[in-house]
């Protein structure tokens, strides 16, 4: 149980991340977004992501635009404002410190356990 929290926890932490990570590769609809996250296997719903991608608009780091559809209602496009790209520079910055910190972490436990990786 305690680890099936924090492993929740840890998701939601970077589920933003992700979230514009996708979105700085160019304009996307929300079911495309959905799409790419379930195959990271970052399982996510529609009553998750809509909330967030509102939440990153209303702070100024995603804007959107109508696209007509030929096969139904015209459809939201998601891309990120300049203010956007700035956030998520700093979030690689984070993540990579984050990463290092685990890494570091990781090897001085093995090196303690007797076991080395590379």
């Amino acid at each position: 149980m305690i680890a099936e929290n924090t492993q929740t926890q840890m998701r939601k932490g970077i589920l933003e991340y992700c979230v514009l990570l996708i979105i700085s590769r160019g304009e996307i609809y929300a079911s495309d977004i959905i799409a790419e996250l379930k195959s990271a296997k970052l399982l996510v719903v529609e009553g998750t992501l809509y909330p967030l991608l509102t939440r990153l608009k209303n702070n100024g780091l995603l804007s959107y635009n109508w696209v007509e559809s030929t096969s139904g209602p015209p459809r939201k496009y998601y891309l990120l404002t300049a203010e956007g790209k700035a956030i998520l520079s700093q979030l690689d910055y984070t993540w990579q410190e984050l990463a290092y910190a685990i890494d570091t972490s990781k090897k001085g436990a093995d090196l303690e356990s007797g076991n080395q990786t590379n």
